[in-house]
């Protein structure tokens, strides 16, 4: 394997999620990525999957800066109403009052 498939293997590898924290299970994605590695044969079809792989970690890096990017700057996809509205009113410098029912 050149320097330039190493490299790409390992970028690839790091950017697929593991299923688990158990670092000795690997997913199947992981273990077909690595059989396509071992398989492909120090030739220009190797460099062109060399290519291909860099190619796949980029896309996978800038859908992971994606998600970082919609979590941050949109919040209220994944808060329910109240939460919701009490940020917005503290993003334009209010605070809502405590209700009576709440401490």
């Amino acid at each position: 394997m050149t320097a330039q498939a190493r490299s790409a293997y390992r970028a690839l590898l790091r950017e697929i999620p593991r299923r688990n924290l158990n670092s000795q299970t690997t997913t199947p994605l992981h273990n077909r990525i690595r059989a396509v590695f071992r398989t492909t044969e120090e030739s220009e079809s190797g460099a062109i999957r060399a290519q291909e792989a860099a190619q796949m970690a980029a896309y996978a890096r800038a859908q992971r800066s994606y998600a970082e990017l919609v979590d941050r700057y949109n919040p209220g996809s994944w808060l329910d109403e109240e939460e919701r509205i009490r940020l917005t009113a503290r993003r334009v410098g209010m605070e809502l009052p405590v209700l009576g029912g709440k401490s």
